[in-house]
């Protein structure tokens, strides 16, 4: 194949008149259609002095156009780099000079802005709206429908997708085209996907989870999308008989089992309800099955590997796990240390080797030779154990472990004692600096609403469960944790509005 991931995920479509995308309003967008507007932009960019391997950056909210864009990308052999909808001015000059971008996309409020942006980086500015508007779409409507797909192989680069940058400057993780095409034809094949599927899509697609996970499996299927601006539960609500599998963060779970006309008979035509991007409480595992009969699959994955373990379709979907390695995909955890394995049922660092792993961080060697290693498995950064059937269970982050007096502290164990009492809705355990533990224990709590939880009595069940040095020297009730835009728990949010708490400045 000329170019491995547009011939599968979007060329075997070419001509198609199924619906790829089923729109808010009704309308529907054909594969014929879909990818003959792809064409025309991969002409603008191609155009706009676009080669094999240049960078275009897209700021843009979520529309068809959007996601053409990301088509027309691939055909051209342009590597892809979505951007948060969020950043702000000064975040988007560190991606696009970071990643030597030749073009960017953006809204056309935002154009005015990005214009000196645009003028310093040497990149040309287009602009797409959500309404599908804009300078990109208007050029692209002059065009030919067909395009000659620009030849790229498994190991040329797809996508630059940049890391959160909470401990330092923002990373780019290199995406090859066999990265997200391997990735998407396995988890299609282990979530039974087929052409006649109609997945209930309204992730952003800036994102691994709404654009490489959702989208990519549902074209390797041949499949359609009912596509979402964003979620809105009774939107949602509305839809779900229409649908066959809804993939969503924690929070689109929560939301449902919120809403008085979210039950059984509503969902008993849905095949599958998949969550990833953050972690999905037992609590809420168990809520939803008792509700609607189906059990969540959880997975894992992040922006560097794509996915590494999922639930199995048939088969124990365990509450609190994030299921099994995927086939190819080898899981291990070890030492920090060390880099020892460790056996099973024992909590350390998590480590994956596969065709999903990316290929390092763009233009730092440094940080690539710290993360990866050189037989090719990925320090992941987050913290787990395997436990005697396989599954595997994240336990935190490596940065949110906490050490105090000589002891290491996994924030996860506290949280689930904390999330167990009642009146509590969740929970985030930090440490803190202290001076004589070095770091010590808080435990910040979220009511559940209407509640006021009784914190003596949740101390003293703590207390119960816990050895002595795992005991939180605090619990704070908060009316919200904070979150970023798919869902995460900051805790180094947190960690900055209690770093005082036991060492004043």
């Amino acid at each position: 194949m000329t170019n491995p991931l547009y011939d599968q995920l979007f060329g075997s479509h070419i001509g198609k008149g199924s619906p790829l995308l089923r729109l808010a309003d009704g309308s529907v967008v054909t594969y014929a259609a879909f990818l003959g507007l792809a064409a025309q932009m991969a002409h603008v960019l191609a155009q706009g002095g676009l080669r094999s391997g240049d960078r275009l950056a897209a700021q843009v909210q979520k529309s068809p156009e959007a996601l053409a864009l990301y088509a027309a990308c691939v055909q051209a052999g342009v590597v892809f780099l979505p951007l948060n909808t969020a950043y702000t001015t000064d975040e988007l000059r560190y991606f696009v000079e970071d990643s030597g971008a030749r073009m960017i996309v953006c809204d056309a409020k935002a154009e005015q802005a990005l214009s000196s942006v645009a003028k310093r980086a040497g990149a040309s500015l287009e602009t797409l709206n959500a309404d599908g508007s804009g300078t990109l779409t208007d050029s692209a409507r002059v065009m030919p429908e067909a395009f000659p797909t620009v030849e790229r192989s498994a190991d040329d680069l797809a996508a630059l997708l940049y890391t959160s940058g909470t401990t330092g400057r923002s990373k780019g993780a290199m995406l090859s085209q066999g990265n997200l095409l391997t990735n998407a034809v396995t988890l299609a094949k282990q979530w039974r996907f087929t052409s006649a599927d109609v997945l209930l899509h309204a992730l952003p697609i800036f994102h691994t989870h709404g654009l490489f996970v959702a989208t990519n499996v549902t074209l390797v299927a041949g499949a359609s999308m009912i596509f979402l601006p964003q979620f809105n539960v009774d939107q949602i609500v509305d839809l779900v008989p229409q649908s066959t599998v809804l993939m969503g963060v924690p929070t689109f779970y929560t939301r449902l089992l919120d809403h008085p006309r979210f039950d059984r008979g509503l969902a008993s035509g849905m095949r599958l309800f998949v969550s990833g991007s953050a972690p999905l409480l037992a609590e809420t595992h168990i809520q939803f099955e008792e509700r609607t009969g189906h059990r969540i699959l959880e997975r894992y994955g992040m922006t560097e590997t794509n996915m590494n373990t999922s639930n199995p379709y048939e088969g124990d979907r365990r509450a609190g796990s994030v299921g099994l390695p995927l086939p190819g995909v080898e899981v291990k955890v070890t030492d920090p240390v060390t880099g020892a394995t460790l056996p099973g049922d024992t909590v350390g660092q998590i480590e994956v080797r596969g065709p999903n792993v990316f290929k390092g961080y763009w233009q730092m060697p440094e940080k690539t030779a710290a993360e990866l290693r050189e037989d090719g498995f990925f320090i992941t950064g987050d913290l787990g154990k395997i436990d005697e059937d396989g599954y595997l269970h994240i336990l935190g982050r490596n940065k949110d472990l906490i050490i105090s007096g000589g002891y290491n502290i996994y924030p996860k164990e506290i949280e689930l004692v904390l999330d167990a009492q009642a009146g509590v809705l969740e929970s985030a355990v930090i440490g803190v600096p202290h001076r004589d533990l070095g770091e010590t224990v808080i435990g910040v709590i979220v009511a559940e609403p209407g509640q006021s939880p009784d914190l003596d009595r949740i101390m003293a069940a703590v207390q119960t469960s816990l050895a002595r040095f795992k005991h939180p020297r605090r619990l704070v009730v908060v009316p919200e944790l904070p979150r970023n835009t798919m869902a995460k728990v900051q805790k180094n949010i947190l960690r900055g509005q209690f770093k005082d708490a036991f060492h004043p400045a």
